[in-house]
C-alpha cells in the first residue's frame, strides 16, 4: 500500500485572488478574483454552470496552467511523485497497456522499482475490485471498470491530492451511485486532499466536506458551504430531509448563474 507523506501545512491549497484569461481568437476571461482555502486531507466539491472556469481552475491548482493575475500557494509535500494527481471524465486510460500497467504508470514515470510499483497496482486494483482483470486491455471492460482503472491509477501514484474533474460524469446512474460510494470509501481510508469538479449537486453533497458554488463565466466563488453530514457517509444521507433542503439551496443559488451561462452558448 503507497504511503501517504505528511502534509506540510494545515492549508494544501491557498488560492489568492485568482483570475484567468485566454487570449486567442477572442479574450476570454475564465476567472475572476477568486480566493479559496483548501486544507490537507479534505474532499471539496466545485459546483457551477458549464463554462465557468471550474476545470480551469482545477489546472492550476495541478501547475497545467498558471493564473494571469494572482497567486496559488501549493503546500503539498514536494517528493518522487507529483504533488497532484488528475482523473478526468473521459478516464484517460491507455488502450496498449494492461490493467495492471496502466495502474502502475504514475510510478514507473516517478522512476518507482518494477516490484515495488506493481506491488502499489495490485494492492489498488484490489481496492476497486478489479482483481482478476490484471492482464485485461481496456477494451474489454465496461466503461465503469475503465473509470475504477484512472481512479486506482491516481491512488496508486502516492500523490497527496487528487484533482478530478466529473471523474463519474460519464457512467450511468446505477453505476455512478457504486463508484461515488466506492470513491467516499477509498477517500476516508486515505484522506488525501481531493477535489473533485462536478455538475451534479447530490453528488457534490454526498462526496465533500464542503462545496464551492461558483458563478457564470467568468467564475467567481459565489459561496462555500460546509457539508454537515457526517461521516463514515453513504448514499443513505440522500434521504434525509437536511440533504434535500441543502441541494434545494444550492440549486437556488446557481439556478441564475446557469440561466446567465446559457445566454452565452
Amino acid at each position: 500500500m503507497t504511503a501517504v507523506p505528511p502534509a506540510a501545512s494545515p492549508e494544501a491549497f491557498v488560492v489568492d485572488g485568482v483570475s484567468k484569461v485566454f487570449v486567442g481568437a477572442t479574450r476570454v476571461q475564465a476567472l475572476d478574483d477568486v480566493s479559496l482555502r483548501l486544507s490537507s486531507g479534505s474532499f471539496t466539491c466545485i459546483v457551477g454552470p458549464s463554462g465557468c472556469g471550474k476545470s480551469t481552475l482545477l489546472r492550476i491548482l495541478g501547475e497545467l496552467e498558471t493564473p494571469t493575475v494572482g497567486q496559488v500557494h501549493n503546500h503539498l509535500p514536494a517528493g518522487r511523485v507529483p504533488r497532484s494527481a488528475f482523473v478526468f471524465q473521459e478516464h484517460g486510460v491507455f488502450p496498449w497497456f494492461t490493467v495492471l500497467q496502466n495502474v502502475a504508470f504514475g510510478e514507473q514515470m516517478a522512476s518507482v522499482g518494477k516490484r515495488e510499483r506493481e506491488e502499489h497496482a495490485r494492492h489498488w486494483i484490489g481496492e476497486v475490485g478489479l482483481t482478476g482483470f490484471e492482464s485485461a486491455y481496456p477494451h474489454q471492460l465496461s466503461g465503469g471498470m475503465r473509470q475504477r482503472i484512472a481512479i486506482a491509477r491516481a491512488f496508486a501514484t502516492g500523490s497527496p491530492s487528487l484533482l478530478m474533474d466529473e471523474p463519474l460524469g460519464a457512467l450511468d446512474a446505477q453505476t455512478r451511485i457504486l463508484m461515488q460510494e466506492q470513491l467516499v470509501t477509498l477517500w476516508e481510508a486515505e484522506r488525501k486532499t481531493v477535489v473533485l469538479v462536478t455538475h451534479a449537486i447530490e453528488e457534490a453533497l454526498l462526496l465533500g466536506d464542503r462545496v464551492v458554488v461558483m458563478s457564470a463565466r467568468p467564475g467567481r466563488i459565489k459561496e462555500v458551504l460546509d457539508v454537515p453530514f457526517g461521516r463514515p457517509r453513504s448514499v443513505e444521507v440522500e434521504a434525509a430531509p437536511e440533504f434535500a433542503s441543502m441541494r434545494q439551496g444550492i440549486w437556488e443559488s446557481l439556478r441564475d448563474e446557469v440561466q446567465a451561462s446559457m445566454r452565452f452558448s
